[in-house]
């Protein structure tokens, strides 16, 4: 298909029953995962209709985001071992990634 203008390639895909459309006004797009997230700025998405089924191609700037799962067992654990109120344990578990050990010596030091 090298050499084929933009026209010729939409009247062929027409013509294959391959409909294709721009979406307009999107600021980003967010594909959540278990652990983190890929979230894409400023994207370009297109909409490709085949057989009934919708494709999405969206072109953009990626960035990741790790998601950390902090359960309300550990804040609290925290908050019972430092004295420390719900935001300062929940905050502490987050720096530390997590690590129950590491963030009650975070707040008792503190």
């Amino acid at each position: 298909m090298k050499g084929m203008n933009p026209k010729q390639m939409q009247r062929m895909m027409k013509q294959l029953g391959i409909k294709m459309e721009e979406l307009e006004g999107v600021e980003e797009v967010i594909i959540r995962m278990k652990n983190k997230e890929i979230v894409i700025k400023e994207p370009s998405v297109t909409v490709i209709t085949a057989m009934g089924e919708k494709s999405y191609q969206i072109v953009g700037k990626e960035e990741v985001k790790e998601l950390l799962n902090i359960s309300e067992e550990d804040i609290k654990l925290v908050m019972e071992q430092t004295g420390a109120d719900y935001e300062a344990a929940k905050k502490a578990l987050e720096e530390t990634k997590g690590d129950l050990a590491e963030a009650i010596i975070k707040l008792q030091g503190a």
